[in-house]
C-alpha cells in the first residue's frame, strides 16, 4: 500500500526528527505553554471504533494504567496544539486517542507472559490485530497506531520517526519522568491530574519495568538504561505530589 497525502497528515505519519532537542531547536519550547481547560479537549466518543478500544482497555488495563494512557491523550494534545499547530490541525483525535489508549497494553501480565517480544512490539501487534482486523479500521490508521506504539521508548539522537510516534514519546516521557516539564501549564497538569489518578503510577510502572526485565533481560527497554529508567519512573519528582491521589 502506497500512502497518500490526505492519510500521512491524517494518521500522523509525516517524518521528524527522533532527537527532541532538535525539534525544540535547542529550545525549552517553540511557543510558551498556557492554560488549558479540560473542557477544550474532546475525546473522539463519536468514533466507534475508539469507543471499542476504549471498552477493551478498560477492561484489561489496571486502572492506574488506564488513567495513564487518559492523561498522555491530554498531555498530547496539548502539547501538539501549543507545540505544533500545523500537525495539530491535520491530526486525527481518533488516531491519538487509539494510540494513547494502547501504548501500554503490552505491559499487563498476561500481555508480557504470551510472549517473548518486548512489550511494546507486543503492543504494537495486539493494537494492529485489534484495530484493523477485528474492528475493520483503516489499515493506514491501524499501522500508525502500531508503528507509534512499537517506537515510544525509542528514544535516541540519529534518525526520524513519525510524528504521532514522536508526539506519544513526549507525552508519556512527560508523565513517566517529567522530562521537560516546561510543556505543559502548572495549572492545566493539576487539573488533568485530578481528573485521571495517579494512584500510586510511578511507583506501578517502575514494578512493570522491573517484572519485564526480570523475565525478559534482552526487553527493549534496557535501550533506556535497565537501572537508569526504571529509577527515573519511580523517583519522578514532579509528579510526586500527584501519585499519593487517589480521591
Amino acid at each position: 500500500m502506497c500512502p497518500n497525502t490526505d492519510s500521512v497528515a491524517l494518521h500522523g505519519w509525516t517524518a521528524v526528527p527522533v532527537d527532541a532537542g532538535a525539534i525544540f531547536e535547542g529550545k525549552p519550547y517553540l511557543n510558551e505553554p498556557t492554560p488549558v481547560s479540560l473542557s477544550d479537549i474532546a475525546w473522539p466518543s463519536g468514533d466507534p471504533i475508539v469507543v471499542k478500544v476504549q471498552e477493551y482497555a478498560k477492561e484489561k488495563l489496571p486502572i492506574e494504567t488506564y488513567n495513564h494512557s487518559m492523561r498522555v491523550f491530554h498531555w498530547a494534545t496539548i502539547i501538539a496544539r501549543q507545540q505544533f499547530p500545523a500537525h495539530a490541525a491535520t491530526l486525527s483525535p481518533s488516531t491519538l486517542a487509539l494510540t494513547c489508549l494502547l501504548h501500554d497494553i503490552g505491559t499487563t501480565p498476561a500481555a508480557r507472559a504470551s510472549t517473548q517480544l518486548s512489550f511494546e512490539f507486543q503492543g504494537g501487534f495486539i493494537a494492529l490485530n485489534l484495530i484493523q482486523h477485528q474492528l475493520s479500521g483503516a489499515q493506514s490508521q491501524a499501522e500508525a497506531v502500531a508503528e507509534a506504539i512499537i517506537r515510544h521508548q525509542d528514544q535516541g539522537t540519529v534518525g526520524t520517526i513519525t510524528f504521532l510516534g514522536q508526539l506519544i514519546q513526549l507525552a508519556t516521557v512527560y508523565d513517566n519522568m517529567s522530562e521537560m516539564p516546561y510543556l505543559v501549564h502548572p495549572q492545566t497538569r493539576e487539573e488533568v491530574a485530578r481528573k485521571f489518578k495517579r494512584c500510586g503510577w510511578s511507583r506501578c510502572f517502575s514494578k512493570a519495568l522491573r517484572a519485564e526485565l526480570e523475565e525478559k533481560p534482552w526487553a527493549h527497554t534496557t535501550h533506556l538504561g535497565s537501572e537508569k529508567f526504571p529509577n527515573g519512573v519511580r523517583f519522578n519528582k514532579l509528579m510526586e505530589e500527584y501519585d499519593a491521589w487517589t480521591e
